[in-house]
């Protein structure tokens, strides 16, 4: 039964399994509103897990990834259990690293099998958003970090558990990404200042090297059927 439903993720349907984990794993900050209190905790934690392995079996066909990413997500399982058991609220900045670095690992795994490879299909396209939610993501866990580190980088998030901050951080980081910038949550200090311009550049970067490069794609796909 299992075996089944892996197959059922192949290298022409991948992205679209794992765009939906990463929608799932940034609604379940929204779950703080309804849960019991000190659940949203396991709750985002479990949502991580899942995003781990699905991210996992859609880039499986990448062999040069898939065991360094196998790799992290089984050291981010085994701090949460530490951190669970022990109570030490200090293996956070560590989860958050490994965090990172999957995600980090992923983009670039996507990244290489959709951008200038290839003709465009809908798999791709779908790609191309995977990779806009992964470069929030990843900008919203540097945020957390940074927070973490700096208490007082941000007007608007105060220091806490990863958990309480990441619905806000998320949130800080798509509207930042995108240049829409609502000022409830500002950058204090400088290093802040420039955590977020530098993500501003990068998503305006992003979307003009996403387009060329599925113009780029379909363009070579119209010629060659010219041809």
């Amino acid at each position: 039964m299992l075996q089944k439903k892996i197959e059922k993720i192949n290298s022409q349907n991948n992205f679209f399994f794992l765009t939906v984990a990463l929608v799932s794993l940034l609604i379940s900050a929204s779950l703080e509103k309804v849960l019991p209190p000190g659940m949203i905790q396991y709750a985002l934690e479990l949502f991580t897990v899942i995003t781990f392995v699905v991210c996992l079996l859609s880039l499986r066909f990448d062999r040069s990834w898939f065991r360094f990413l196998a790799s992290l997500g089984g050291i981010w399982v085994v701090a949460m259990i530490a951190r669970i058991l022990l109570g030490m609220e200090e293996i956070e900045i560590i989860m958050l690293t490994l965090m990172l670095v999957f995600f980090f690992g992923t983009f670039k795994s996507i990244m290489r099998q959709i951008l200038f490879t290839g003709s465009i299909n809908t798999n791709k396209i779908i790609g191309s958003m995977a990779l806009f939610l992964l470069l929030g993501l990843m900008w919203a866990i540097a945020y957390l970090m940074l927070l973490h580190v700096f208490p007082d980088s941000f007007h608007g998030l105060k220091p806490g558990p990863w958990h309480e901050n990441f619905s806000d951080a998320a949130y800080f980081s798509f509207v930042t990404l995108t240049t829409l910038g609502y000022g409830d949550i500002l950058p204090v200090t400088p290093l802040a200042k420039v955590f977020a311009y530098l993500e501003a550049i990068i998503g305006v970067f992003y979307m003009a090297i996403v387009v060329s490069s599925l113009v780029s794609s379909s363009g070579s796909k119209h010629l060659g059927r010219d041809e």
